[in-house]
């Protein structure tokens, strides 16, 4: 997923954004205003032939064949995603096919060779991506690319945010969601493993965009309170730099809004390990505070005069 502010949009102008991720030229945009603005679009086939994970991990004979599904959304007017995903699936065969094979099944990769399942999972789930190796990462920010290109000629852009990318893979078992590991390695990359019965990599696919979108503002809106140098700088400086936050992000925290049992339990999880909404509203509390300080500050000024 590659997650990152829509730029050059005005959030008030009651366009939808239908016409930026109208990716697939006759099919149908989702389009979804309950209970959180929100348009996707068609799911596009992009194909791929290269190893799986790469040399040097468990499964290096393994070569993958087939497509990947690519799309893109966008949340609440302001939130722009790329995504990308497969099932990786053994082949029934050892050599490789005529292409109408492989577009007969879309969203889905082949490995020819001898894949190591459990060590290709930890190469797909590693921090970098061997060169050479599968990286939808790279298919997923293309779509947001594209999204972002036909935004040229908005309005100038106040508001800076760096995209981030999460990287995420589902192994086939048990129930519900488990085994869930999230892990945060830099600015830019998140990882999220974990175990699931379900089979339909689109629903995973959902569930995870709805993670990477909420994790994007969080880490967005931390580093706007670290740039507000709050308790450091001039309060109205402190003020200039937080209002961007309070006009573009406060508004957007809505986990699991489009909510399943299997996106509630993915949520549970998280919440009890990373605390993403305990993290949140401790720092949404900190922004608002400053503002009512400074209009403590502007009252107690006029009453003394």
């Amino acid at each position: 997923m590659d997650t990152g502010l829509l730029r050059g949009r005005d959030p008030s102008s009651g366009d939808d954004g239908e016409s930026l991720v109208r990716l697939v030229a006759g099919e149908r945009v989702l389009v979804s205003t309950r209970p959180r603005s929100y348009v996707r679009s068609p799911e596009r086939p992009v194909g791929v032939d290269c190893a799986v994970a790469g040399r040097g991990a468990g499964d290096r004979s393994a070569r993958g064949i087939g497509t990947a599904l690519q799309r893109a959304a966008i949340t609440d007017h302001e939130v722009v995603q790329g995504s990308a995903y497969a099932r990786i699936v053994p082949a029934d065969h050892t050599a490789r096919r005529p292409w109408s094979h492989y577009l007969a099944r879309p969203g889905q990769i082949e490995t020819i060779g001898r894949p190591r399942w459990a060590e290709m999972a930890d190469a797909l789930a590693a921090p970098k991506i061997a060169r050479g190796a599968l990286d939808l990462g790279a298919v997923a920010q293309r779509a947001t690319n594209e999204v972002q290109g036909a935004t040229r000629g908005g309005r100038e852009e106040t508001f800076r945010a760096a995209r981030s990318r999460l990287r995420w893979v589902a192994e086939t078992g048990g129930e519900g969601i488990g085994e869930v590991r999230f892990e945060v390695h830099d600015r830019k990359v998140r990882l999220l493993r974990f175990r699931t019965r379900e089979a339909d990599a689109g629903r995973l696919a959902s569930i995870c965009e709805d993670v990477a979108l909420h994790d994007w503002l969080l880490f967005t809106l931390i580093e706007s309170v670290r740039k507000a140098a709050i308790g450091r700088a001039p309060r109205g400086d402190t003020l200039a730099r937080l209002g961007p936050a309070v006009d573009r992000l406060l508004h957007l925290w809505m986990p699991a809004a489009r909510a399943d049992e299997l996106t509630e339990t993915m949520w549970a999880v998280l919440e009890r390990g990373a605390g993403f909404s305990r993290q949140w509203t401790t720092l949404a509390t900190r922004v608002r505070d400053q503002f009512l300080i400074a209009l403590a500050e502007s009252f107690a000024a006029a009453t003394r005069s």
